[in-house]
This record gives C-alpha cells, structure tokens and sequence, in this order.
C-alpha cells in the first residue's frame, strides 16, 4: 500500500561554527531542534570555559555526574572511541536535536552538523558519502529505511575539514547506533589508517571499526581503495558507477 505524501520542511541555520540543517515532517519539531542545539551549544560552551581540559584533551575525560548531558554524552562516547571529547561534539548536539524532534511527534527527524547526522524516520532517505577522493565523493549514498533507525552517520578525513587527524584516509564514513558514537569514532578510526601500504592501513581502520562499542559498520577510502565493514544501510549510485572512475572495492570478507 503507497503511503499518502506529506509535506517535509527544512530549515538551516549556523551559530559560530556550528552549520546545521534540519529536515522533518513537523513545523514544530524543527523549533525544537534548533532550540536544542542553541541551548546544549551554550551549556557546552560554559562547561569548557570552567573545564578547559575537556576541549583539548586528545584522550577520553571522565567528567562529573552532575556535568550537563551534553558534555556526559560527549564523554560517554570518546569513552568508547578512545579520542578526546571534542571529537563528538557535532555528532552529539545532532543526536540531541534529533531525539528532541522525536519526543515532538516527528516520523522524520534529520540533524545535519557540520556533516555529523544524526536520523530516525519512517520513509526511506539518502545520505550522500564525501571523500577527498573524487573518484569517490557524492558518487555513492546510503539508503536509510525505517528498519535501520535510529542511528547516527559521520565523516572524518585527513584531507579536508578542520577535525585534527593524525591518519591518511580520505575519508572514513561510520554509521553506529548514535551520531555522538559515529563522530568520534570516524576520528579514531581515521587515526588508525595511516603507513606507506594502502591495503594495510584500510586494514588496520577496518579492525579498529570493530572494536569500538556502537559502531554497526564503516566505510574507508584511501588512494582509490576502499574497504568496508559491518552491518551498513543499502549503498547505492548516485551518478554513474564509480568503479569506472579508478576506485577499487577492499571486501573485508576476502581479505581477512
């Protein structure tokens, strides 16, 4: 049976250095969202003036219990990651904006920041996958249902953006069970793919993928390779096939 269509509302706006964009089936939801972010941004803003280790450790940072729930989520997850906090910092202002829609009634809740999402919806979307790599970048997207909700999808590289890497990879694409989760662990895993052999260190990105509590699976491209791991929504074409373009597909189940 064909759903009916319903109208879908976006709304974009940046405070600082925050970009965000939001998508839902509720006028309200998007209110809400933005109300969100607005005020966990400035709750996190606060914490670090008083905390200033939580901004520029490189390790996790175990942090009070009567912390706000922005920096708790934010520790909890470069916990899991084994990186600093402000790594999941645009992952888990996304999270929160997302899951605020959600208790607005919202079937359709998207939390874009910065390229961190964070996603719930009862329709079927497409999220485009970036790289520095251009035989690669917008030419694939995932296809997230309602079956692989909620869940959180991040990007890190060592080739473009303003996130410290201290890896080699174009790019490293994480979906996991939370945005906060999926940001800072396409830090560590963008951390872990570094070395002279290719094949190797898309490897090494893809082991450490595994390991890190949360993440469903991820997606590393380096030099025209790419590896993949994990339990990860349909990826489709966006354009033509990009394996016509020089980019060779890693099956981790061969090659492990």
């Amino acid at each position: 049976m064909t759903r009916p269509r319903r109208k879908i509302y976006e709304y974009g706006f940046a405070v600082d250095e925050t970009r965000v964009h939001i998508k839902s089936d509720e006028k309200a939801a998007i209110r809400e969202a933005v109300e969100s972010i607005r005020s966990n941004r400035k709750r996190l803003v606060e914490y670090v003036r008083e905390n200033p280790k939580f901004r520029y450790s490189l390790e996790p940072v175990e942090v009070e219990a009567d912390s706000p729930e922005v920096v708790k989520v934010m520790a909890e997850a470069a916990e899991a990651a084994g990186v600093g906090p402000m790594a999941a910092v645009a992952g888990a202002l996304a999270e929160m904006a997302m899951e605020a829609m959600l208790r607005c009634g919202a079937k359709l809740a998207l939390v874009e920041d910065g390229g961190e999402v964070s996603v719930s919806t009862d329709r079927p979307i497409h999220i485009a996958i970036l790289s520095a790599d251009p035989s690669f970048s917008g030419r694939m997207c995932l296809e997230v249902t309602e079956e692989d909700c909620s869940m959180g999808v991040a990007t890190s590289s060592s080739r473009f953006g303003h996130a410290l890497s201290f890896g080699d990879a174009d790019s490293v694409t994480v979906v996991a069970d939370r945005a906060s989760i999926a940001d800072a662990a396409a830090t560590s895993i963008c951390n872990a793919v570094s070395g002279g052999d290719i094949e190797a260190s898309i490897l090494k990105g893809l082991w450490r993928a595994r390991e890190i509590r949360g993440v469903r699976g991820a997606i590393i491209v380096r030099g025209g390779r790419v590896g993949l791991t994990g339990r990860l929504p349909k990826i489709m074409k966006v354009t033509d096939d990009w394996q016509n373009h020089g980019t060779t597909l890693i099956e981790t189940q061969r090659l492990l």
